[in-house]
């Protein structure tokens, strides 16, 4: 592998689910950033988000960027909101191709429709809620990513695209 694969997109995306399938087809490691993070800090993401606060783990999740942006060899799933941060873009990019799994909001409301796991999901109204977020974070997903696949077909099929593009590169 020339330049590491970085996973972005919305939660709910597939990014860990490609991420392991891409690593197992290249041999290369997954990491995925939240899990990273989780294990770091020994306790979840909402855990953080409820104890620390979203800045907090903003600066954890940035301060992996960098440490992660030294490896080789490796698939990094990013956490939904790890893009959105010029800062982690330019840290991930330096030794990275950046993949946007894209999918629309009733598809993000099925995939995490009983998933309590999601600080940023804890409201009344979710659907307002994925369409508010995914609308301000798209733009950004789309700046910071070099290519755009729609992550709404088979996981099999997503990952021979992400292999084939990347493959491809010289």
């Amino acid at each position: 592998m020339k330049k590491n694969i970085i996973l972005c997109g919305f939660m709910g995306s597939g990014k860990s689910t490609i991420g392991k399938l891409t690593a197992e087809k290249l041999g290369a490691r997954f990491i995925d950033t939240d899990a990273y993070i989780e294990k770091r800090e020994g306790m979840t993401i909402s855990k953080i988000f409820e104890t620390h606060g979203e800045e907090y783990f903003r600066k954890l999740e940035h301060n992996v960027c960098i440490e992660l942006s030294e490896l080789s060899k490796t698939v990094i799933s990013t956490g939904g909101g790890t893009l959105l941060r010029d800062e982690n873009v330019k840290a991930l990019k330096k030794n990275g191709v950046v993949f946007l799994l894209n999918i629309s909001p009733s598809v993000v409301l099925t995939r995490l429709k009983n998933d309590t796991t999601r600080p940023l999901l804890m409201r009344e109204d979710k659907k307002k809620a994925v369409t508010e977020l995914l609308s301000k974070r798209l733009p950004l997903y789309n700046r910071a990513a070099d290519y755009i696949l729609n992550g709404e077909e088979a996981p099999r099929k997503i990952t021979l695209n992400i292999i084939n593009t990347y493959n491809s590169l010289s």
